[in-house]
């Protein structure tokens, strides 16, 4: 036994060496070669090489790559070993030594394979880590926000480089960072801080050279977290714009990053007065919004509040729940819309929106209610005319008396 141990030890010895030799072999041609995606691939977490323990104490490479790589193979030890804050902890490491670099590495921009990779896998680790940090007792969100202060000093270094030339310039990284910060605010809650990214990408004269030459799946990933940030503000216009881009640009074949935009986009679409088909519905599984879309269409405001209480779970997970509930107003201004299609009058009676209500299921609605009902939605331009407190009627304008949605949203 104890021979056969021996000597199992001394090949996994053996063929360690020989990765170590063939690996250092290929980081010494990329670096010779500036090959930027032969050495980013070596350094992915998830590259055969790092997927053996090392136990190494130095690598024999020139400076700063030595220390980069020697970090990195601490960084595989440890995700290894299931030791996920040590692995983020060698990761954040990485980033400072290699943001040093690409700093001093002027009219040139061949490290962005690389910066791609170790910033993508800084972001995995910094979820694991945090799982295992708010065990251990500290906050929800500690290890991401320490993610987005790493990210942000590579970001501080592409965004500097404005006055190299577009072919070389670092600028071209910018996206793919912004988008890893966007997951950081949007898991911490901190949409606020999304603000100056994306003002560095839509209002920096620098940087409009490059706005729609950045890759497709960037300015997906990018345009998706716009357009929610849009609809969380209630700026429907914009999100409509962004999550449209998103979903029309998105693989085919991604059928759930597809769905995914679609669940921000069609509450988005309907507040805008534009109805999903069923097939789009049926095509994507989500069957959830049909009884919203046709609650709204008929002005069913039973049928609305029924379906927003059974699909709760879904709704509030996706975080649109109460972007649904701001359909409320729409599908009241429906039901309006009907009575006064049937009324054939421009002044009807507040009696006859309160008994529709009632009819409906919300039986402890007055006329007290049913007018400020009526006066908010006059407010807020969904109906256009005026309340008769003294006649107990609205009298509602000749003219477009229910403008467009997209009109005044």
């Amino acid at each position: 036994y104890f021979i056969q141990s021996n000597l199992s030890c001394c090949k996994m010895a053996f063929n360690n060496a020989n990765a170590l030799k063939q690996l250092l072999s290929s980081a010494k041609a990329a670096l010779e070669n500036d090959d930027g995606k032969e050495f980013a691939s070596l350094m992915s977490l998830s590259h055969p090489f790092s997927q053996r323990c090392w136990n190494l104490s130095h690598v024999s490479l020139d400076a700063p790559f030595d220390q980069i790589l020697y970090e990195h193979f601490q960084c595989s030890d440890a995700l290894l070993a299931s030791d996920f804050l040590k692995a983020f902890n060698h990761q954040c490491n990485v980033i400072q030594i290699f943001a040093r670099m690409f700093k001093t590495q002027k009219e040139d921009n061949w490290g962005l394979p690389m910066m791609n990779v170790i910033i993508k896998d800084l972001y995995s680790l910094a979820l694991k880590a945090d799982i295992v940090a708010v065990s251990n007792g500290e906050m929800i969100g500690s290890k991401i926000d320490a993610c987005a202060d790493m990210l942000m000093t590579v970001f501080r270094v592409c965004a500097s480089d404005s006055r190299t030339s577009i072919e070389f310039t670092k600028r071209w990284g910018l996206l793919s960072i912004i988008n890893l910060l966007f997951k950081c605010y949007f898991k911490t809650n901190k949409l606020h801080l999304c603000k100056p990214l994306i003002l560095a990408i839509e209002s920096n004269v620098a940087n409009k050279d490059i706005k729609d030459k950045f890759s497709i799946a960037d300015r997906v990933t990018y345009n998706y977290f716009v357009g929610m940030k849009h609809m969380f503000e209630n700026e429907f216009k914009g999100a409509e714009k962004c999550l449209s881009f998103a979903f029309e640009n998105c693989l085919k074949t991604s059928v759930s990053n597809k769905r995914k935009i679609l669940i921000c986009l069609i509450p988005v679409k309907i507040t805008l007065g534009f109805m999903p088909t069923a097939s789009v519905l049926k095509k994507y599984n989500l069957s959830e919004f049909e009884d919203i879309v046709e609650a709204v269409k008929r002005g069913d405001i039973g049928l609305f509040n029924q379906t927003m209480e059974n699909h709760a779970q879904f709704f509030i997970k996706a975080g649109i729940y109460l972007i649904l509930e701001k359909l409320k107003v729409i599908t009241l201004r429906n039901l309006f819309k009907k009575i006064y299609h049937i009324s054939g009058s421009f002044q009807i009676d507040v009696a006859k929106f309160q008994f529709a209500l009632n009819w409906l299921g919300l039986e402890t609605v007055d006329s007290d209610e049913t007018e400020c009902i009526l006066a908010n939605m006059i407010n807020d331009g969904y109906i256009k005319g005026y309340l008769s407190e003294q006649h107990k009627k609205i009298v509602v304008s000749k003219v477009n008396a229910f403008p467009k949605l997209n009109t005044f949203l």
